[in-house]
């Protein structure tokens, strides 16, 4: 090899190594310039705070800048609200709550992870507050002389975080604790002025543009946020989370209970359907996954069981409708105690409620008469659906002949004679014979 190809082949020779250590800091260079903006829209219950949780988690493990929570909810649950501020607390990057699009609200739970976050923002025409424990736990007075003793303890509980919490962020800790105990709510513009929170954007894009360059405090250290340059992505829900999301609404947890007593009603009451059984089935277990991330009153929850066993009872014992009167109460009071929350978003909606309530109990009430009804017919099959029936006479009854019956030829007998042609009744069978007479009609003329 002479020095020439040797020169080229060192050249090319080098051209790996040399686009290893170019791609390198621009590796680096994708994990830190992400921003990861995850959208929250409706109630915090445990897919929500599981959704969030782990978001925040594969942020600081992929190194990415910054988490922005987009969030809008009406409230939720304590125990997931607690989950997700304690991923935003243990975050080595920087939270950022924006409560956004304008029209959206920060309320109950909401008020709790705003205040958290590192940053909090709010859009114009938004608003935050209303954050008194009955809207998280369900219950309860305002802490008044009305109030029980378990009461006060998780109001005060409640004021004591929320302050903790303002007080950790250098936010108004005054007026958190006012937002608990007095459930007050206040505009963006209000809660600006008041160092509720750090700063109004219209948009994302103002948000990102405003706390360029902010300094927080995260952990023990402080960080400056640089958002510019920075890669955006949107992250939300999995079809699975949100599957799961949608079952945890009362409304829809309510609809599948109802669905799956109904389904479990009609396989009962008529063994051998098999659908009604498999789609109740389904709907009760996925009604019960629902229910248990919602403040259920167990007793409500009773009250609707024993309102379909009532139904049930009606179909073997005749008590002209007391039954099923006892049920349809019993179903009623269950669905109105069945969800212990006075926070409207955990509440079941009055325009859901009575319209399932009421095709529930429709169902079931028509169930029974149709059962009633089924009883009093005449059978149509069978000995007991021979008797009474007409037959044409083939050969001569003297007494013994054939008759046709119900498409067959049948032997029979008579006590008077009777010609072939004429029409006659049965009144017995006894084995493969049937006993027949002449119709009363003809019997009064002779």
């Amino acid at each position: 090899m002479n020095s020439y190809t040797k020169s080229i082949y060192i050249r090319l020779k080098s051209w790996p190594i040399f686009f290893i250590f170019l791609f390198i800091p621009f590796t680096f260079a994708q994990a830190n310039d992400r921003v990861v903006v995850i959208k929250i829209s409706g109630a915090i219950n445990p897919v929500v705070a599981e959704f969030v949780s782990e978001e925040i988690t594969a942020a600081n493990e992929a190194g990415d800048h910054l988490a922005v929570l987009e969030m809008d909810t009406p409230g939720g649950l304590d125990a997931s609200m607690r989950t997700i501020i304690k991923s935003i607390q243990s975050s080595r990057i920087p939270v950022v709550t924006f409560v956004s699009p304008q029209g959206s609200r920060a309320a109950s739970a909401g008020t709790f992870i705003a205040i958290a976050s590192h940053v909090a923002a709010m859009a114009p025409g938004t608003n935050i507050g209303a954050a008194h424990p009955v809207n998280m736990m369900g219950g309860g007075g305002e802490g008044g002389e009305e109030s029980t003793p378990m009461e006060d303890k998780v109001l005060n509980d409640a004021s004591a975080y929320i302050r903790s919490l303002a007080e950790s962020r250098g936010r108004n800790a005054h007026w958190a604790e006012l937002a608990v105990r007095k459930s007050v709510s206040i505009s963006a513009q209000e809660a600006k002025k008041l160092a509720v929170i750090d700063l109004v954007a219209n948009d994302m894009d103002a948000l990102l543009l405003a706390i360029e360059g902010r300094e927080v405090t995260v952990g023990d250290k402080t960080y400056k946020i640089k958002t510019e340059g920075k890669l955006r992505e949107i992250h939300e829900m999995t079809p699975r989370q949100r599957i799961l999301d949608a079952i945890s609404n009362p409304n829809i947890a309510y609809i599948l209970m109802m669905m799956g007593m109904v389904g479990i009603y009609f396989e009962l009451s008529n063994p051998g359907l098999i659908l009604p059984g498999i789609i109740g089935g389904i709907s009760m277990i996925l009604a019960l996954y629902g229910m248990q991330s919602l403040p259920v009153n167990y007793a409500g929850l009773l009250l609707m069981v024993l309102g379909v066993s009532l139904f049930i009872a009606e179909l073997n014992f005749a008590t002209f409708g007391l039954l099923s009167l006892g049920g349809a109460i019993a179903l009623f009071l269950g669905s109105v105690m069945l969800i212990d929350s006075d926070d409207p978003a955990m509440q079941i909606s009055k325009t859901v409620l009575i319209p399932t309530f009421a095709f529930s109990v429709l169902i079931g009430v028509g169930t029974v008469i149709l059962a009633f009804r089924a009883q009093k017919l005449t059978p149509i099959s069978g000995k007991e659906g021979m008797l009474g029936a007409n037959a044409k006479v083939k050969t001569s009854l003297e007494p013994e002949g054939i008759v046709f019956l119900h498409g067959e030829s049948w032997k029979a007998t008579c006590e008077e004679w009777a010609q072939p042609g004429e029409t006659v009744v049965v009144e017995a069978v006894e084995g493969l014979t049937v006993k027949v007479k002449h119709p009363e009609s003809k019997s009064e003329k002779e």
